[in-house]
């Protein structure tokens, strides 16, 4: 019995991998799992070849320090490929090195499932043919991206959002609330500035500053910061309670939020958070990315919607009082903006499926390593 490949480059889907293992292991007992990947990976049965947390990286710039370790690790698979032991590889997201894993792959005949694909409708649009090509099997988590491939020749299929999966478990906002210790009686403003620390250092200052402007203009607010395990936070600028590893309670708990973009804007639909989203990078990274970006929204919630549910402050529109401005009607309930954003959250929520997005991956991965 051959082994199972998993690629994940960052730490952000070491939970959907592993939800995948499990899934996979739950069939096959004795199949072989190894790959790159992070702890849930290691804890649902998975040997690590390499831990994701050492490759992760962000924008065009801030990748380039990380080549010499994925050019290591690119021929220690390739070895591993074409050793004939590896009967499938799943790879997921990670696309600039993820992609050479494929060819590698597809060289090797090894089949190739893609869960969670390159965002090829933001950017990147020349790996469609690549995808046809070398991916034996796609399996996308956004609704409109199953049409898309499939027009340029690649086997997709839609298998909802993995983040569906954890909405069975979200606590009622009051439990929420108990929990972390907050007043039931006051509003609550949830902060995730990033789950990188090149994140962290250019957000965490504005983010800051914006809840501390909000509460000089309601004394009883609550400010409640989220952060992944292992990221170091100053107390010095941050005053507030921060959180880590309970994202969807701090969502939960929370009146309004501000976020910054990427997959938390979902987690949010899911919790049913009205929010903000920010986001700045390097200028030399921004400004490539305004050439080939392709869509007039970077929220996942308003690329989903196809319209913008949440408000959007990109690079230099990250200025504390116009965001404090922004996020006042979504503390208030009752106010209308708030139910527009409650309600077109919900519309998001309904586009992304139903529960059991890795169920239905393990399933094409069991058909494919056959």
């Amino acid at each position: 019995m051959r082994e199972i490949l998993f690629v994940v480059g960052e730490p952000s889907g070491d939970l959907h991998a592993a939800k995948v293992a499990q899934a996979l292991k739950a069939a096959q007992p004795a199949r072989v799992l190894t790959g790159v990947g992070g702890e849930k990976m290691r804890a649902a049965g998975v040997t690590l070849l390499e831990h994701s947390e050492r490759l992760a990286a962000i924008g065009f710039t801030e990748v380039l320090r990380h080549i010499p370790r994925h050019w290591r690790l690119l021929n220690t698979l390739k070895a591993r490929l074409s050793g004939g032991n590896v009967g499938l590889v799943i790879l997921m997201d990670y696309p600039g090195f993820n992609m050479r894993v494929a060819e590698a792959a597809h060289a090797a005949g090894v089949p190739v499932l893609y869960y969670i694909t390159p965002q090829v409708w933001a950017w990147g649009a020349d790996r469609l043919p690549k995808l046809a090509r070398w991916v034996s099997k796609a399996a996308v988590i956004l609704p409109f991206e199953e049409a898309l491939l499939r027009e340029h020749g690649v086997n997709a299929t839609f298998v909802g959002h993995p983040l569906l999966d954890r909405a069975s478990e979200l606590p009622e906002q009051a439990d929420a609330r108990r929990t972390l210790g907050l007043r039931d009686d006051a509003p609550v403003l949830a902060v995730f500035p990033g789950s990188r620390g090149s994140e962290m250092a250019r957000h965490l200052v504005p983010f800051m500053q914006t809840a501390q402007e909000l509460q000089r203009r309601d004394p009883t607010l609550q400010v409640i910061v989220s952060a992944a395990p292992g990221i170091t936070i100053d107390t010095a600028v941050c005053p507030f309670p921060v959180i880590r590893g309970a994202s969807f309670t701090v969502l939960r708990a929370a009146t309004a939020g501000l976020l910054k973009s990427g997959t938390t804007t979902l987690e949010a639909a899911v919790a049913g958070l009205p929010h903000i989203i920010a986001y700045r990078t390097s200028a030399i990274s921004y400004a490539i990315a305004r050439r080939v970006v392709k869509i007039p929204n970077i929220g996942l919630v308003n690329v989903v919607a196809g319209r913008q549910v949440s408000r959007e402050f990109v690079q230099n529109a990250i200025v504390p009082h116009d965001m404090a401005n922004a996020l006042i009607p979504l503390l208030t309930p009752g106010n209308a903006q708030r139910d527009e954003a409650v309600q077109g959250l919900a519309d998001v929520r309904a586009l992304l499926g139903t529960p059991g997005a890795s169920e239905r991956a393990a399933a094409f991965a069991l058909e494919l390593v056959q």
